[in-house]
């Protein structure tokens, strides 16, 4: 998955923790263990207000918030309707 540059939140401090492998849509990307200002797990926060949207399909057949949920060692989240078939 490239980065894109024009993105409009830029992490300030190093990621810490252990990198934990998944894939979206086939492609590999990583999370941390850790968020940046603690030690314990979070899970993302997208700042839209739209929580009916954030649903996301795994390829293991579940149906999980992508706000809410935390990653796993190689999980295999599916967003592109393409990528389900």
């Amino acid at each position: 998955m490239a980065v894109n540059d024009a993105a409009l939140f830029h992490r300030l401090v190093p990621r810490d923790g252990a990198a934990i492998p998944f894939t979206i849509d086939g492609e590999p990307v990583e999370a941390r263990a850790a968020s940046p200002n603690s030690k314990r797990r979070s899970a993302g926060f997208c700042l839209m207000a739209a929580c009916q949207d954030c649903w996301v399909a795994l390829a293991d057949g579940r149906r999980v918030r992508a706000c809410t949920t935390l990653v796993e060692p190689d999980m295999a989240v599916l967003i592109d309707g393409a990528a389900r078939a």
